[in-house]
């Protein structure tokens, strides 16, 4: 019986101590002062990154829970964290629509942070921050949203200090619940394991007061975790309590109660009494397990006891409970958090770096460095595996990033960083820890860091470039502060570090009201006035306000040499802006006339020829339409000066002018060449399309008696009636006629007169035939009736009359195989053997498993292991065995099992054969051996196999089975424990159990696991359905709602609702068909008649209209939507359409504009958006405009997972548009020597300049690339380059390219993309071959060949597809199994017969092998 909830509580607060009612606020609740019972620091129960004594960066659970990366530190949260966004019950319309836009954003949020945690087993405060601002502005927090805020607080944030995590669990707690979050039982267990986690002390009896406060009844994962909170104190005689308490409820008193009581004991200092824990555990009949010993081992760690440390593993091993290497990390971590620093040694040497060794060891140095051991860190790090590979490759080794760019976060002193970079690069583990170290501190705005690291790098002779200071001077342009950027200046002159034009335009002029400011300070900092650098700084800012200045100082005869590409994008914009024309001609004459601002190689006449051309390129469509008058006495005045452009130049302007439809001005143009007009022609060519028209055969009429004679219920009424029909029209029989009539006779097992059938047709017409399936089906009746001779016969006539058998029929042979079973191995055999031999179809695991069948019914197992043996020298793959491997465990045949397990492990790999035996040992209930096989160090989890056992459990019901399956698997690595746990929900719904249902949840609680919204959903439809209350929030489903709609907009529907149906609906309908012409029409009629339309239908018709770039149309509509609507906004969806269409039509500062109020109003803009109007930036030469997008973008509190290239690449774009090459250098190498992008990719800025054809920036790009690869090592640049050579079919200078940079062929990651990325494209297979002929030797054919031939496949080329296999078979190279799943579905696509076995699985299923074979190298990267 159920304790009522007030009275359980009562007794508990009885037992414990009075407690003070208070309303729940956690940052001033729970502390306590330091007594007997909150004394000792916690650390035991719980999972993670490190936090306290006694704890591992990747423990086990306490409770019944550990397993992967992220169940290490989140319990299976790696898996769990992508449906997660559940709404408030709300019913109001507005509410709904926030929701279902929470829901969205939130998911596209939890993707990124479940790879962060599958990948790396932590996740960044700021990921996490940004997850919790966006849900709070959006409002409407659910409960599960809540729940996966709070667990994050905790171990998964081992860069975070203890009480810094505690305060933000307080924050997220008390800003949520304001927000109307509604708090149950398991938000309450997820904060107390937040506190054990973060070791902060805290009341159990206030706590337990607080939940009876707020009306939430603990249950016996709340008791538990108060257990161990008071153990982690020491205090036994709390913990007895509790225990006591739990017993009188008739609670179960599991391992994880156990497991504390062993760390209190010890923390009491009765270790004596901590070891006797395992003998009461026996005595309850629970085993010790990993769990129970890693208590224990903890505890003689923080005694520094050695000597019983070893002893007690020793033990473990003896008890097969083996301890994996995240274990032997908590261990490390507890001796460093004792003081015992030097029995850490041993313990390392204790780690066998299984599978998963490194993100826990990467978890365990990050929370050794919060917790200030960065020595002994430093000292696990030296230990990575992959630092001792042999490779000679210096870019292997550039690991231990994550271990700098922590030791900056914490303030490690720079001596202290400088040894552990020297150390790095001397034992070549690292290539530029130094310059690595700067960056991270640049990044982290620690200036005096990043200056002292300067000067270290200074003095090692490593070179300072002047944007190694731009994140320092932007800190002090943030907050106006002159007197730093002059100190910065300072520093920069101490260094010889001169400042460029980039630094002084962007990051140093804007920090002082005027120029003349500007050179005071800077004087006083010693930058040198008279420098090429600030006279272009100077001629830059002139040209973009003061054109007059410009001219003055232009003019005058001491300014020194000073290249027009400097400024000459200053100078166009200070054009479109200004109206100085007397002052802009003056300029464009002098340079025409003087050689000064013109390169060597260039006459002035081609200088200011360009420098018009980039006017209108530079200028868009509706600038140069507005400036026409302009522009008009602009070209007339440099006429009268006598300024002649080129016939070339004229050329691209008047195409230019032709497109912005200004070609008034084109005649202008012309009056400035000295040549005459050439013409060109443009030839239009026309095609013609054929089609082609299909013939259907018509039905004879006595084929349609004879099938309504078939639609008698009763099948041998239908026979019998159709054969008499047959005696009737005996004249009128066709072929067709008889193959129904033996068809019937199968369905009916009337073997004598389907043969007799099958004769009469013969006689009448021998070239008469079934097709595959009537003569399977015939085959599979003469077999049944015991006609085997006769089966065989019929089979050889589907050879001789050459039968096409098709998947369809293939299946249909299995049937017949397996049906077959029942009559002995010998039958199954001999047709099995015939349908191979006449080569019907190819061997293949499932035609071969009905003899293994065949011989398990006939209890022959030896017999049942050789048909499996045989069938994989047939057909290469191995029937299914599950079945078999059942009845061995069974039957106890254990030399027969061995040598299964030896097949298994040879043909299908160790990981499958051991998940094969676990199957068969869970379905015959040897549970302890299963939990052996799952114990296996560097098992992990496959996802389908543990499927496909679930829904064989599911659909067999049974449920002790599946139960074990899902426990013993919790500490499997990568396994999904929210998908586990819903496969036995799904059980509980079908038998109807909610008391299991109910304990599942509360074991999921224990686990810490986050369910999906789908198990929510299950577990509340099963308690709804019996009557039990639901103890957490469920969100209403879309088809709940849809319900609810309707009645809502009956109400609010205006006084022409029976007009308005019908015109909103065909409006929106037509603008989703992508016809939005059409929509407008019906828009224009409804305003006519005076129909009344939401806004919702305004906005569709638009984001059609953008879609289809009906810009005008688009923005008419949007005024008419105004004055209908006073309120009406566009859509996020709609605004971001909007900004691309005005990106492409030139109108960059207008989308600037708009992303500007986008943001304003707490719209999020697309990718998509941003990427076009930064290109459309770019193709302008608008640097600045792109660094302030990027600006406005940083700000952004949300994750647009946009690339900083995109910002980069276009800015490098806008440099060479505008002629400062340099610039556009330094900013991409900047990119690729600073680390700081993991993977910097140019080819767009490629791209762009050989689609440009300029010659000179693709040598500048050319010698940056081939600088980087011989002087830093840094191949990719130059990678890049070649393959954007092979892309334009520059095939000689790709091969110069090779000869000059012979690392590009060794640089097997670029290439392997590159190939893959051609495959996807129909027409790339030439791009792949030439590839392989420039580089014969590519160490990676078998990849390069898989990719040739999905490239084939894609091209739908089956005789070079069958040349390319040829080949391959010649050269001795195995095809993967994907590549023929693919050329096999290429054979049947075109007709033909695949002449070899196909791979049974599923083309999803070979790919996730060969991402598999993968995995290991992924892992180690992170590194």
């Amino acid at each position: 019986m159920r304790m009522p909830f007030h009275s359980a509580t009562e007794i508990m607060a009885a037992l414990l101590r009075s407690a003070r009612l208070l309303k729940f606020s956690p940052s001033g609740l729970l502390q306590t002062a330091v007594t007997r019972r909150n004394g000792a620091p916690l650390s035991r129960l719980y999972s993670g990154a490190l936090g306290g004594r006694g704890t591992g960066v990747c423990p086990r659970q306490s409770s019944p829970s550990s397993g992967n990366v992220s169940s290490r530190v989140w319990p299976y949260a790696g898996a769990c964290v992508r449906n997660y966004a559940l709404a408030t019950e709300k019913k109001d319309e507005s509410g709904n629509a926030m929701r279902h836009s929470q829901a969205l954003q939130f998911e596209l949020a939890l993707n990124k942070l479940d790879n962060s945690v599958r990948r790396t087993g932590r996740i960044t405060k700021t990921h996490l921050l940004r997850i919790f601002y966006d849900t709070c502005r959006r409002g409407y927090p659910s409960g599960n949203q809540a729940l996966l805020l709070l667990r994050s607080c905790g171990s998964l944030l081992p860069e975070v200090p203890l009480e810094e995590r505690t305060e933000l669990a307080h924050r997220v707690w008390e800003k949520l619940e304001k927000l109307g979050a509604q708090y149950d039982v398991s938000h309450y267990n997820a904060l107390l394991k937040v506190y054990l986690q973060n070791e902060f002390k805290f009341s159990p009896t206030d706590f337990l007061a607080t939940m009876e406060a707020a009306n939430v009844q603990p249950n016996r994962v709340t008791y538990q975790r108060l257990i161990a909170a008071y153990c982690h104190n020491g205090d036994i005689e709390g913990a007895s309590t509790i225990l006591s308490f739990m017993k009188s409820k008739d609670l179960p008193i599991t391992e994880a109660v156990f497991n504390s009581l062993v760390t209190g004991h010890a923390r009491a200092g009765d270790v004596e009494s901590a070891k006797n824990i395992l003998t009461v555990m026996q005595g309850a009949g629970i085993e010790p397990g990993p769990d129970t010993y890693l208590s224990l081992l903890n505890a003689h760690a923080e005694k520094g006891d050695m000597d019983s440390l070893k002893q007690t593993m020793e033990a473990a091993e003896s008890a097969d409970c083996s301890l994996l290497d995240r274990d032997i990390m908590q261990v490390i971590h507890t001796l460093a958090k004792a003081g015992h620093q030097q029995h850490i040694p041993y313990m390392v040497e204790c780690l066998r770096h299984e599978r998963g060794f490194i993100p826990d060891a990467m978890n365990l140095c990050l929370s050794l460095i919060t917790q200030s051991h960065d020595d002994i860190a430093f000292s696990i790090l030296k230990k990575f595996p992959i630092l001792q590979s042999e490779s000679s490759d210096p870019d292997v080794f550039n690991l231990g990033n994550f271990f700098l760019r922590h030791c900056v976060t914490m303030d490690t002193s720079v001596e202290k960083m400088f040894m552990y970079c020297k150390e790095l690069q001397e034992s070549n583990l690292h290539t530029s820890p130094m310059d690595f170290t700067l960056f991270c501190a640049l990044e982290a705005n620690k200036i005096d860091m990043s200056l002292e690291l300067m000067k270290l790098l200074k003095e090692q002779n490593s070179p300072i470039k002047p944007h190694y200071f731009w994140p320092i001077l932007t800190q002090h342009l943030k907050v106006n502060n002159t007197a730093g950027v002059v100190e910065v200046m300072k520093a920069m002159q101490s260094l010889k570090v001169f400042p460029d034009t980039e630094t002084l335009s962007n990051y140093v002029l804007p920090a002082f009201p005027d120029m003349d400011a500007a050179r005071e300070a800077l004087k006083d900092a010693g930058v040198s006035l008279e420098s090429r650098m600030f006279v272009s700084f100077e001629a830059r800012s002139l040209a973009a306000g003061n054109l007059a200045e410009l001219y003055t100082m232009l003019s005058d005869t001491s300014c020194p040499t000073l290249d027009l590409s400097v400024f000459r994008s200053s100078l166009i914009l200070g054009f479109i802006r200004s109206s100085d024309m007397e002052n802009m001609v003056k300029i464009t004459e002098l340079l025409y006339n003087d050689e000064r601002f013109s390169k060597k190689e260039s006459k002035t006449s081609e200088t200011v020829s360009y420098f018009l051309y980039n006017l209108i390129n530079q200028m868009s469509e509706e600038e140069v339409q507005k400036q026409e008058d302009k522009l008009r006495t602009y070209f007339n005045e440099l006429h009268a000066k006598n300024i002649t452009i080129s016939i070339n130049i004229y050329r691209g302007m008047r195409n230019l002018l032709e497109s912005y439809k200004v070609p008034q001005l084109i005649k202008h143009v012309l009056a400035l060449v000295d040549l005459q007009e050439q013409a060109s022609l443009s030839i239009n060519g026309t095609g013609a399309e054929n089609r082609q028209t299909n013939v259907n055969a018509e039905d004879t009429p006595f084929i349609v008696t004879l099938k309504k004679a078939m639609r008698t219920p009763d099948n041998k009424e239908s026979l019998a009636r159709t054969l008499e029909l047959k005696l009737q029209h005996e004249k009128e029989m066709t072929p067709s006629c008889y193959a129904i009539l033996i068809s019937l006779c199968c369905r009916n097992n009337d073997a004598e007169e389907a043969l007799n059938l099958k004769k009469e047709m013969s006689r009448m017409d021998p070239s008469a035939m079934l097709d595959s399936r009537k003569y399977i089906a015939l085959v599979k009746t003469l077999t049944y009736n015991d006609r085997v001779d006769e089966a065989v016969d019929i089979l050889t006539e589907m050879k001789e009359k050459e039968i096409v058998v098709d998947g369809g029929s293939v299946m249909s042979i299995f049937h017949l195989l397996n049906d077959s079973v029942p009559k002995g191995v010998a039958t199954v055999r001999r047709l099995q053997e015939t349908i191979f031999s006449l080569g019907l179809t190819a061997p293949s695991s499932k035609l071969c498993s009905p003899l293994v069948s065949a011989y398990l019914h006939s209890d022959d197992l030896s017999g049942a292991l050789d048909a499996v043996i045989d069938a994989r020298k047939l057909c290469q793959f191995v029937p299914p065995m599950h079945n078999l491997l059942v009845r061995m465990v069974e039957k106890g045949e254990t030399d027969l099992l061995k040598k299964a397990m030896d097949f298994l492990s040879q043909v299908r790999g160790e990981m499958t054969m051991l998940f094969d035996l676990f199957f068969a040992f869970l379905q015959t209930g040897r549970y302890r051996e299963a939990r052996k096989i799952v114990e296996t160090p560097g098992l992990r989890a496959k996802p389908l196999r543990l499927l496909w056992f679930a829904e064989k459990c599911i659909e067999t019901k049974a449920m002790e089975a599946l139960e074990h399956m899902v426990d013993l698997t919790d500490k499997l690595f990568d396994c999904d424990r929210d998908e586990m746990y819903s496969y036995i929900l799904r059980l509980c719904k079908e038998t109807n159990d909610w008391q299991k249902a109910e304990a599942m949840w509360t074991k999921m609680q224990e686990e810490n696991v986050i369910p999906r919204e789908r198990t929510l959903r299950i577990l509340a439809e099963i308690l709804k359905s019996n009557g039990q209350k639901v103890p957490f929030e469920v969100a209403e489903s879309w088809f709940q709602e849809a319900d609810v709609t309707p009645q809502v907009k009956e109400e609010t529907t205006p006084r022409r609702a029976e007009d308005a149906s019908p015109y909103w609906a065909r409006v929106v309908a037509q603008s989703k068909k992508g016809e939005p012409q059409e929509a407008y029409k019906l828009l224009k009629e409804a305003i006519e008649k005076d129909v009344s339309l939401d806004a919702t239908v305004f906005d569709q018709l638009i984001r059609s209209m953008l879609a289809k770039g009906c810009f005008e149309d688009a923005m008419e509509v949007k005024d008419i939507a105004k004055s209908r609507l006073p309120a009406f906004q566009l859509s996020e969806i709609a605004t971001n359409l909007l900004i691309v269409t005005q990106s492409k039509k030139g109108h960059a500062e207008d989308a600037l504009e708009q992303l500007k109020s986008m943001l304003q109003e707490k719209k999020v803009p697309s990718k998509l958006a941003i990427t076009r109007l930064v290109q459309a930036m770019g193709s302008r030469g608008d640097a600045t405009g792109i660094q302030e997008v990027q600006s406005l973008i940083k700000n952004l509190d949300m994750n647009l997972t946009l690339s900083t290239m995109v910002f980069i690449n276009n800015t490098a774009i806008a440099h060479i548009k505008n002629g400062d090459l340099e610039s556009a250098v330094d900013g991409l190498e900047a990119v690729f020597t600073s680390q700081d992008i993991q993977n910097p990719n140019m080819s767009f800025v490629l791209r762009k300049v050989l689609e440009d054809n300029d010659d000179k920036a693709w040598d500048k790009l050319s010698i940056m690339a081939e600088r980087l690869a011989n002087q830093f090592a840094c191949y990719k640049p130059a990678s890049q380059l070649f393959l954007q050579l092979l892309d334009f079919d520059k095939i000689e200078d790709a091969k110069f390219m090779l000869a000059r940079c012979n690392a590009v062929a060794q640089q097997e990651d670029v290439l392997i993309s590159y190939l893959s990325q051609k495959a996807q494209i129909p027409g790339q297979a030439g791009k792949i071959k030439t590839l392989l002929s420039l580089i014969p030797d590519f160490t990676g054919k078998d990849v390069l060949y898989s990719y040739l031939m999905k490239s084939h496949v894609v091209d739908g080329d089956l005789s070079s597809a069958k040349a390319l296999q040829e080949h391959m078979q010649k050269e001795g190279i195995v095809m993967d199994e994907l590549s023929l799943k693919r050329l096999a579905q290429l054979y049947r696509k075109e007709g033909e017969t695949v002449p070899f076995t196909e791979p049974p699985e599923s083309f999803k299923f070979y790919a996730d092998l060969l991402k598999e074979k993968t995995s290991k190298a992924q892992e180690s990267a992170e590194a």
